[in-house]
């Protein structure tokens, strides 16, 4: 009989072995989702990284008349806002505000703002389509990288996600 304790026990605890050896997902970089760096601009190591776990989304059409100029312009901003968790070691980003511009030929630089902690991202309103597939298809991170040369860097991207 005790042989038989012993051989339940010993396989108790095997197969407990792979569940406490277990890795525990811990955010990372997130640099595996970016593009090749071609122009040697992310060379550095990020002075400053924002990586959030967006957990919900609103879509907001605008309509607006500015009365007071002549003529009257008419506007109609759309926007989606990002709310989530900060998932890097420091991080404090809560929100994002994604707007479309579908007339600029340039795109406004993304900014985070630490004292409302809102990262703002401008995004052509080809790509209105894309955002919103992705919100509601996948898990969607949102990350913001500065460099000291300069260079920011922003994107919503998902984790890995397996073929079907």
């Amino acid at each position: 009989m005790s042989l038989l304790i012993r051989s339940a026990a010993l396989s108790l605890l095997l197969a407990s072995l792979p569940l406490a050896a277990a890795p525990v997902a811990t955010p990372l970089l997130h640099g595996q989702f970016l593009p090749a760096d071609d122009l040697q601009v992310r060379s550095e190591v990020p002075e400053q990284q924002q990586l959030m776990l967006v957990t919900s989304y609103s879509v907001v059409v605008g309509s607006q008349r500015q009365s007071n100029q002549q003529p009257i312009p008419v506007t109609s901003p759309l926007l989606v806002r990002l709310k989530g968790k900060p998932m890097s070691q420091g991080a404090t980003v809560r929100q994002v505000l994604i707007s479309f511009d579908g007339e600029s030929k340039s795109l406004k630089k993304p900014v985070f703002d630490s004292k409302t902690r809102t990262l703002s991202l401008s995004y052509p309103l080809s790509q209105y389509r894309v955002v919103i597939d992705l919100l509601r298809n996948d898990t969607v991170y949102c990350q913001f990288l500065t460099y000291a040369n300069g260079h920011i860097w922003a994107d919503l991207h998902t984790g890995s996600v397996r073929a079907r």
